[in-house]
């Protein structure tokens, strides 16, 4: 074998390596947004419908906290503390487990379907079950 074939063999074995290691599965973006943790609302976004709504701060905001095996705790609600969850890609259902509990606002009883996107290290919620001109969402930070 000349010693250019030597050359041009080792050059591709190297680029060939280095493109394995390159896509060693990388597992830190999931755990950004993950939603196991405590999160707490931060700011609510709300616009009267002349399409200039903003982001207003919010203090002692409630707080969710979800575990890995799909229960939560909530301080949103005093009359019901706790439930389940699931989550499908960007929906998430919140069923509390208190019987009769009803905010007046959720159908079925008990049960919130909220879409759910991440924004940097921030839950964004938005709560299908509200009719909101021109939107609404709820900020959280993780604290834990």
């Amino acid at each position: 074998m000349t010693q250019m074939k030597k050359k041009i063999i080792l050059g591709l074995s190297i680029i060939f390596t280095i493109l394995l290691i390159g896509c060693d599965n990388d597992d830190s973006n999931d755990n950004e947004k993950s939603i196991v943790g405590t999160w707490q609302l931060i700011e609510i976004y709300s616009d009267i419908g002349d399409g200039k709504g903003k982001w207003n701060s919010i203090e002692n905001g409630y707080k969710y906290e979800f575990d890995s095996e799909n229960r939560f705790t909530s301080d949103r609600f005093s009359e019901c503390q706790s439930g389940t969850y699931t989550l499908n890609e960007n929906e998430l259902i919140l069923d509390y487990d208190c019987d009769g509990f009803t905010a007046g606002i959720e159908t079925p009883e008990g049960t919130f379907v909220e879409r759910i996107t991440f924004e940097s290290d921030k839950l964004i919620i938005n709560p299908t079950y509200l009719m909101c001109v021109e939107g609404c969402e709820w900020k959280f930070q993780k604290i834990d």
